[in-house]
């Protein structure tokens, strides 16, 4: 008889090690997933669709606070851990409630879930949510640019709607963005590489998408969400840190992995942190991977009019996730406010509405910066809604889109933006050498000779 499985996820990594490892594996049968992290995605199915000839009726999704109950009602064998950016410490106590109602606990690495392409990857992947992957990814697939390569973009998923519909997706202009009815998170990391004219891959089905991405790229960029494993078998694994949160790269999962993983590790944000920060950071990851190329980098911010921020009350909207499970009590524009004189960041939790009020309840060490959430239309309104009723001169947008594109605001706001500056050459050489490899690699046996001359 097959083991009984239940799987704990967040609507992302759950659904790959599903679609890698479990769909035609008659070891095990998926009696259910369960879902955090995320607002509004228990209560639903994994549909047929996608969970294949096995599964007729689908796989029901549940939260995860009832992970007892479902362990007895399923009469679960084994309950399978699949998502990211959470302490050590907090993936064992779901290990021992899982153990203590009689199931087994399971952890699944790269040899079992991660796809092998036929073109070149980068993983850009980080210790932490928040550590600076997206301006990583933009700077990496400018430099293969500027190296002659086809690049496309996959994005870690985002799958918050119709799961069907959002199996393959394909962004290539801002049209597909309102056409898949993408939520705020997936603009923040989707439009800057519409901007700069690249196709972004996101979805379910990663091993379909691969094969389209493949199709129409020299490198596929891996740009994973959270600290999260890459789906793809990187040929060149980056992973940023953050000096901001120092000892973090040995107390989060799968972060740790990540670091002791990786071919290049990035220290993000230099210019803002501490030197000892710095310094400690240092000594931290390449105790974890002495093997690892350690590049410093900065992500300096630049306001469209920072001087109107100088004097004013403020309001700061942040990245959301990295707010939330990412722990940071600030960010890119909480930056700007200090630097160019905000006479006061007024904190927005007492003015929070709605699903808003309930993230701050959720997570209370946010700081006084507002998260921007938006996982759909109800939670857009709740936040324009918060942000109408903060008393403020001006709104600080420090998230990688204009939000004033998405949420009407009376009041006057500025946007930060922010991109990787790393010191030295490393960067680039790491991404030359990985091209110059794949070239070789590509060459008829013959002409190999001709590469060392």
């Amino acid at each position: 008889m097959p083991e009984r499985a239940l799987i704990l996820g967040a609507a992302g990594r759950d659904f790959h090690n599903f679609n890698t490892f479990f769909r035609d594996n008659p070891a095990y049968e998926v009696v259910a997933f369960t879902a955090t992290q995320i607002p509004n995605i228990a209560d639903r199915r994994y549909p047929p669709e996608l969970a294949g000839a096995r599964y007729p009726e689908g796989i029901p999704i549940f939260a995860e606070v009832d992970l007892e109950r479902l362990i007895d009602e399923f009469a679960v064998d084994v309950v399978v851990f699949g998502y990211s950016d959470v302490s050590h410490e907090y993936v064992m106590h779901l290990a021992s409630r899982a153990l203590a109602a009689g199931a087994d606990y399971l952890l699944l690495g790269p040899r079992h879930t991660a796809l092998k392409s036929k073109v070149p990857v980068v993983a850009v992947c980080a210790a932490r949510t928040g550590s600076g992957k997206s301006q990583t990814s933009r700077r990496v697939a400018s430099i293969l640019g500027d190296l002659g390569q086809r690049v496309v973009v996959v994005r870690h998923p985002m799958p918050y709607g119709d799961l069907v519909r959002q199996a393959v997706q394909r962004f290539a202009t801002y049209d597909d963005l309102a056409a898949h009815d993408v939520t705020i998170e997936e603009r923040e990391e989707y439009e800057p590489h519409l901007a700069a004219g690249r196709i972004v891959y996101a979805g379910v089905d990663y091993e379909a998408i691969l094969r389209q991405a493949e199709a129409e790229a020299d490198v596929v960029i891996w740009d994973g969400g959270n600290n999260d494993l890459p789906f793809y078998a990187p040929d060149l694994h980056l992973v940023v840190v953050d000096p901001h949160r120092p000892g973090h790269s040995v107390l989060y999962h799968p972060g740790e992995a990540n670091v002791r993983m990786a071919d290049v590790i990035i220290i993000n944000k230099v210019d803002t942190a501490k030197s000892e920060a710095v310094a400690l950071t240092w000594q931290t990851v390449t105790g974890l991977n002495p093997r690892a190329t350690i590049i410093k980098a900065a992500s300096p911010v630049q306001v469209e009019d920072g001087e109107t921020i100088r004097g004013k009350r403020v309001l700061v909207i942040e990245d959301g996730p990295t707010l939330t499970h990412g722990g940071m009590t600030f960010g890119a524009g909480w930056v700007a406010a200090e630097q160019h004189g905000a006479a006061e960041m007024v904190d927005p939790r007492p003015y929070a509405v709605g699903s808003i009020a309930d993230t701050f309840e959720q997570y209370p060490n946010t700081g006084a910066v507002l998260p921007a959430m938006g996982y759909g239309a109800q939670q857009m309104r709740d936040l324009g809604e918060t942000i109408a009723r903060v008393p403020v001169d001006l709104v600080i947008i420090g998230t990688p889109i204009d939000l004033r594109k998405l949420i009407p605001m009376a009041k006057p706001a500025v946007r930060v933006r922010y991109d990787l500056r790393e010191e030295g050459p490393g960067l680039a050489d790491a991404l030359a050498a990985m091209v110059r490899r794949a070239q070789a690699a590509a060459r008829p046996a013959g002409a190999l000779g001709e590469v060392h001359r």
